[in-house]
């Protein structure tokens, strides 16, 4: 639980607690990115150059944050990104950041890479989807498909921007390379119960998603998506969904940020599926920003680990609330009063000083 004497206003105020509980390790791994960590700052500054055009007497007086998505409903466009290792945050890891998910009303990504097993982290209700990197051991990666429907997930997230893995210099100078004693990625073990290593597959193409597509009658999401000629090919292969993503600036460095890459992104699908995209959020008006560009719903991963290290469950649904109530602010003051409302010509870009 938080300390009574700490207060937190914003995420950088849960980040600020997160980091005095964690393991400068821990912290780091968590924080970093590839290489000298460009695109890392560029997720958020990409924010810092979008500025919201107010509409004045709308009559915002009945809001609702709510929308479905790919047939499920959900309390807000936020949603929680898949990211690997959370009992490093908290002793619970993810089934705690499961069941702040389930009472926030919104949808959790589950990582192939979790620290509690898929089984585990669904038994406590709430809307699930599970992130799959495609191994090259076909039969392996089927049966990881089939453990996600059995466990009740809905969509398949496949990572599609890890043909081989990102360079972590933070990482590398801690010689962070295991996880500690006792932990392992439970999502890896075969039939027989022993572990696999997540394999980066450099040979994964478009043959391998329409493998998936008959494969499975779940939505599938490609994520990593940034070229909108990708966009395009994704809607010509029969996907369910696209999520503009960078993995954080963890993987290329120098890579577009995410906000930078949405509008084309939009532009290119056409309204045929739903574009989410993740990086950068902090704030409420990051999220009707991203809503207003074209994003469906958007996705927060570092900030719900802060959550998760400060507090638990507790710290991951405080997370969650802050951004509720800081976009349901956004749309009254910027004149909107659901999501549907808001369009591109609520944001100008303006480059900094």
């Amino acid at each position: 639980m938080f300390a009574l004497d700490e207060v937190r206003l914003n995420l950088a105020d849960v980040a600020a607690g997160a980091r005095r509980r964690l393991d400068p390790v821990h912290w780091d791994f968590f924080a970093g990115g590839a290489g000298e960590e460009r695109t890392v700052r560029a997720n958020e500054e990409a924010f810092t150059r979008r500025w919201v055009v107010p509409r004045i007497l709308r009559a915002v007086g009945e809001r609702d944050l709510r929308i479905s998505l790919l047939g499920s409903p959900v309390s807000m466009p936020v949603l929680i990104a898949p990211t690997a290792f959370h009992r490093l945050a908290h002793p619970e890891g993810e089934v705690a950041t499961a069941r702040a998910a389930a009472g926030a009303g919104t949808i959790m990504v589950i990582s192939m890479a979790a620290t509690r097993s898929v089984e585990e982290i669904t038994a406590g209700g709430g809307v699930h989807w599970f992130q799959l990197y495609p191994q090259s051991d076909l039969g392996f990666t089927s049966s990881l498909v089939r453990r996600a429907e059995a466990a009740g997930c809905r969509a398949l997230v496949v990572t599609v921007d890890s043909p081989v893995f990102g360079r972590r210099e933070r990482d590398l100078r801690h010689g962070f390379v295991d996880l500690p004693p006792g932990l392992v990625c439970e999502n890896m073990r075969d039939a027989s119960g022993q572990l696999r290593d997540i394999e980066m597959d450099a040979g994964l193409d478009w043959r391998r998603i329409s493998w998936l597509r008959g494969l499975t009658t779940l939505p599938i999401l490609l994520k990593g998506v940034l070229h909108p000629a990708d966009a395009r090919l994704a809607v010509e292969h029969g996907v369910d969904g696209v999520l503009v993503s960078n993995h954080g600036g963890r993987q290329l460095d120098q890579v577009i940020a995410t906000l930078d890459a949405l509008p084309a992104i939009v532009e290119a699908v056409g309204g045929r599926l739903p574009v989410l995209v993740d990086g950068g959020i902090r704030r409420g008006t990051d999220v009707l920003v991203a809503l207003a560009l074209g994003a469906t719903a958007v996705l927060v991963g570092r900030p719900v680990l802060w959550g998760l290290a400060a507090g638990g469950a507790a710290g991951v649904r405080h997370v969650l609330d802050l951004l509720r109530a800081d976009l349901d602010r956004a749309l009254a003051l910027a004149g909107a009063t659901r999501p549907g409302d808001l369009s591109a010509d609520l944001v100008a870009t303006v480059a900094r000083a």
